[in-house]
């Protein structure tokens, strides 16, 4: 039997959560793992609304963890204490992220190095900005690159992109436009009644079976998807 493999996710939210959860349990195949969510901290069932621990929710909320994580390691994630704790470390952003236009707002201004984002790139290929994002991203780390033991999952747009392709592949826009499809979750309310879900944690629970049965095909079609198991294998 394999040894245990303890992942810690630091996710924009608590659906990512259960997508990327039901991504690595049909990537790890038999392979048994316990999978730690890092950011957010809270579960929504057992919180009150909009709970998402010390640091929030988002995308903002993972640019807070990464900056404390790095913090706390002396400005280099590579030295924190995590890599004690766990074999493998995820961390989500949705590439829409790279489209963001800081303001003058206190809340911008407090953490954002403002000369990082916007940092998108024309679509297609969606590769070009994801690999922006990963270069930011890296840096609210201390680091150019990730470490070994931590990898980058990085839809483009946003997970809904890979629920998109898992619920509804027939989608017309979707097949359009694809992984450059600006807002995905645009798509959920679209639509038929009798089946369309809502991008709640509760629906996409209810949604994880097929989220792993329709992963292989997800990473086949996604470029994304299959980076970030390609890359999940090499690290573990």
């Amino acid at each position: 039997m394999s040894e245990l493999l303890r992942i810690g996710l630091a996710a924009e939210g608590f659906t990512d959560q259960v997508l990327i959860s039901a991504a690595l349990s049909s990537i790890l195949g038999d392979r048994t793992f316990i999978l730690t969510p890092l950011q957010p901290e809270a579960s929504a069932a057992f919180s009150l609304p909009g709970d998402a621990g010390p640091f929030g929710g988002g995308w903002k909320g993972v640019h807070k963890w990464c900056r404390q994580t790095a913090r706390r390691a002396a400005g280099h994630f590579s030295g924190d204490i995590l890599f004690e704790s766990y074999d493998l470390l995820v961390i989500h952003l949705d590439a829409d992220v790279a489209f963001y236009q800081p303001t003058s707002n206190p809340s911008d201004l407090e953490y954002l190095d403002l000369a990082q984002l916007p940092c998108a790139r024309p679509c297609p290929p969606a590769r070009d900005t994801v690999d922006a994002l990963r270069q930011v991203a890296a840096t609210w780390l201390g680091e150019t690159t990730l470490p070994a033991r931590a990898v980058f999952c990085m839809p483009s747009k946003s997970t809904e992109a890979w629920v998109m392709a898992a619920l509804f592949p027939d989608d017309a826009a979707m097949i359009l436009h694809g992984e450059c499809h600006a807002d995905p979750a645009s798509r959920l309310p679209q639509q038929q009644k009798a089946v369309r879900i809502r991008k709640s944690e509760k629906d996409y629970r209810s949604k994880s079976q097929k989220f792993r049965e329709r992963w292989p095909i997800i990473a086949q079609t996604h470029s994304e998807a299959n980076r970030f198991q390609t890359e999940l294998l090499a690290a573990i």
